[in-house]
């Protein structure tokens, strides 16, 4: 098994997020051959860390479908993973473009200028090279919108499924071209939630995940 390179372990996670992201990344850009065993010793040597958030790291991405865990073989490079995976994200637009439209409909005006601070924010670190930072900003958003909703088991579902989505898009930051749809995308589900428009929001927040494939699918 060839482990391809990649840039060093950041402190800004935790080593199992982090290595997360980067296994993920490696899937998805077809660096482990359908079938390939994730060998742990392996991802550990290669990383500079200890089996233990390894461990963590691939028990999070089988939760994605990303990987499979088999009795005896551990974790497998499954054949279509792509399909799981556009399931997935059928399934958090839903929830995403739910949480959108409740927003609109139950949101108050200081949670309304938040989640636009936030925006403007976002609009700050669009043209910038801060990946992170802009990550971090959009999660901001997200995390605004489920909690106007106001409904906390929606907010709780939708955002465990976007946690679980997470280490598969962390690619998408670093272009600059996603970065400014995201931008657009969320400026929509803004207006449309300080609009009142409940259907606007959900069909603008649908679109946004709907069409947010990870870069490397």
């Amino acid at each position: 098994m060839t482990t391809p390179t990649h840039p060093t372990l950041t402190a800004k996670q935790t080593q199992a997020e982090r290595l997360s992201e980067l296994i993920a990344q490696a899937v998805m850009q077809g660096d482990f051959a359908p079938g390939a065993r994730l060998d742990e010793v392996h991802l550990a040597q290669h990383f500079g860390v200890s089996r233990t958030p390894v461990r963590e790291a691939l028990r999070h991405l089988a939760t994605s479908g990303l990987i499979d865990l088999r009795p005896r073989r551990g974790a497998v490079v499954p054949a279509r993973p792509h399909l799981d995976l556009q399931t997935m994200i059928a399934a958090l637009a839903e929830m995403e473009a739910t949480c959108a439209r409740l927003s609109a409909e139950h949101m108050t005006l200081t949670e309304q200028h938040f989640l636009a601070s936030v925006h403007d924010r976002m609009a700050a670190l669009a043209q910038t090279g801060d990946a992170d930072g802009y990550a971090q900003a959009d999660n901001a958003f997200h995390a605004a919108l489920h909690a106007g909703a106001h409904n906390p088991v929606i907010a709780d579902v939708t955002a465990s499924m976007r946690r679980r989505f997470a280490p598969l898009r962390a690619g998408q930051w670093q272009d600059q071209a996603y970065r400014a749809r995201c931008l657009a995308d969320h400026g929509a589900v803004l207006r449309a939630i300080n609009a009142r428009d409940a259907a606007a929001a959900h069909a603008a927040m649908l679109h946004h995940i709907g069409s947010a494939e990870p870069a490397a699918a």
